[in-house]
């Protein structure tokens, strides 16, 4: 069995939720999906986790603490939203 990464199972999970969303799914698929879906969900949120340990460690101080700070969301980032652009 190939070794998975983040990336083909987040496409994976949203072509999931794609069906999913559709509707049109006998139960029993329905099921399979759902299943398939959370052991997708589980994986990506551990990765994601394990990822933002390391950037913690990685933006450390010389002391040991932790010296940074989290990362912008995409509408969060300055500049990139209308009400600063109309002041």
């Amino acid at each position: 069995m190939a070794k998975e990464n983040f990336e083909d199972s987040f496409k994976k999970l949203e072509k999931i939720v794609i069906r999913m969303e559709d509707g049109n799914l006998p139960l029993e698929e329905s099921l399979k999906l759902f299943e398939e879906g959370m052991r997708l969900y589980a994986y990506c949120a551990n990765k994601l986790g394990e990822v933002q340990k390391k950037v913690e460690l990685l933006t450390q101080g010389p002391d040991g603490k932790f010296s940074g700070r989290p990362f912008p969301l995409e509408e969060e980032r300055p500049g990139d939203s209308d009400a600063e652009e109309n002041e």
